[in-house]
């Protein structure tokens, strides 16, 4: 939903609390951001509606749930037709392994963030997942030695 509200101080300290802390209730969010309660509540419910704040999330830890094995997938389509591009952005919608897709620009058409337990299970995933998507052309894959930095924080304006 599109607004034509513009955010001010007020809201951009709601935003940068709820996304370092999406917990917070109520009464800790108004008192971060000197405000009472009620008017923060309906603040927070504004920034809801209006699409700022699209949802509030528990990040888990890939490494003890035995999926920290991370692959950044490359994948060129075999055809360019609009019909393989929809059966690649439909078919990730029901990959669990997948959780990110994003379709980009350059020598492939689509960039996909995939989380394994390991490397034998990333060439089974291959082999009976992306392999079964006969609209693929070619895949390139590279995978994450170390994490540098991992962050779901959006820059926001100056306050």
């Amino acid at each position: 939903m599109k607004s034509t509200y513009t955010l001010d101080a007020t809201d951009l300290r709601i935003l940068s609390a709820l996304q370092n802390n999406s917990r917070l209730t109520v009464k800790e969010l108004a008192s971060a951001i000197h405000l009472s309660p009620t008017p923060t509540f309906e603040r927070v419910k504004r920034l809801e509606r209006d699409g700022y704040i699209t949802k509030y999330m528990a990040v888990l830890n890939a490494e003890k749930l035995e999926c920290g094995f991370i692959a950044f997938c490359y994948l060129k389509l075999k055809q360019h037709t609009r019909e393989n591009a929809m059966r690649i952005m439909e078919a990730v919608q029901n990959i669990p392994e997948i959780a990110e897709c994003y379709n980009i620009s350059g020598d492939y058409d689509f960039l996909l963030k995939i989380y394994t337990r390991d490397m034998k299970s990333y060439q089974k995933f291959l082999l009976r997942i992306l392999g079964d998507l006969d609209c693929i052309g070619s895949l390139n894959s590279s995978f994450v030695l170390g994490e540098v930095k991992n962050t779901h924080l959006l820059p926001l304006p100056e306050q």
